[in-house]
């Protein structure tokens, strides 16, 4: 049992593919962070132009 759990421990044959999907995980958690803040200012900055051109426009 001793000879399984040591060898078990030692292989590292799976780390790299959990590494990597560890790193795009949290690109995409970033991503998508940005994205949800930049959503709120981009809408405020058009409903605030939108809202002067009506304004100069009547």
């Amino acid at each position: 049992m001793t000879q399984l759990t040591q060898a078990l421990w030692s292989d590292q044959s799976g780390q790299d593919l959990v590494e990597y999907v560890l790193i795009i995980v949290v690109i995409a958690l970033g991503v998508f962070a940005a994205l949800t803040a930049l959503r709120n200012g981009l809408g405020s900055a058009f409903n605030n132009a939108a809202s002067k051109l009506n304004a100069q426009a009547t």
